[in-house]
């Protein structure tokens, strides 16, 4: 690991996609096409690629574009960080539901290589990490949870790490 000022692993190994991500419902689906028209979220470039049934895995792909390319021909860093931005924090809302507060602490992103194609970026929640939440948090407690995503292209490299940091706190 490379030292970086945030603490993310400025040499990462390659993160390739899962080759079969878990299928989407009819209502993730759904789900899916809204969420990439809300215009805070459109207005980075990227889009919602797939959302599992359970909400358990999201892919988000960004785009090399007119839309999202800086000065210098590469993905702009407002839309790498904007494409990860509130992914976690909403998958989270959607598992736990009503019962649980959810909401987005801090994050920290590193830029490791320039992006000049399409980045994806994959996003899973292990079924223990829901089950701890349920179950270890009584009414009123609370915790933060760190998650780190990647942005890679097709092979795998990663061009950029974000590790998010989540509020979750259980209200009854």
């Amino acid at each position: 690991m490379t030292e970086s000022p945030t603490g993310v692993d400025r040499n990462p190994a390659p993160r390739p996609l899962q080759s079969d991500p878990p299928a989407e419902s009819l209502r993730t689906r759904l789900l899916r096409h809204g969420f990439n028209l809300l215009p805070a979220y459109r207005g980075t470039g990227a889009r919602v690629d797939h959302i599992g049934a359970n909400w358990r895995y999201v892919r988000v792909r960004l785009p090399c574009n007119w839309r999202t390319r800086n000065a210098v021909g590469t993905t702009f860093g407002g839309s790498l960080y904007g494409a990860v931005d509130p992914v976690y924090m909403i998958m989270l809302r959607r598992i736990l539901g009503d019962r649980f507060t959810v909401w987005d602490k801090s994050a920290a992103i590193e830029f490791i290589e320039p992006g000049r194609d399409t980045l994806y970026a994959e996003f899973t929640l292990a079924d223990d990490e829901i089950k701890t939440l349920r179950e270890d948090l009584a009414p009123g407690d609370s915790v933060d949870r760190e998650y780190l995503v990647s942005l890679v292209d097709e092979t795998g490299t990663v061009h950029a790490a974000c590790e998010k940091t989540v509020y979750v706190r259980r209200d009854e």
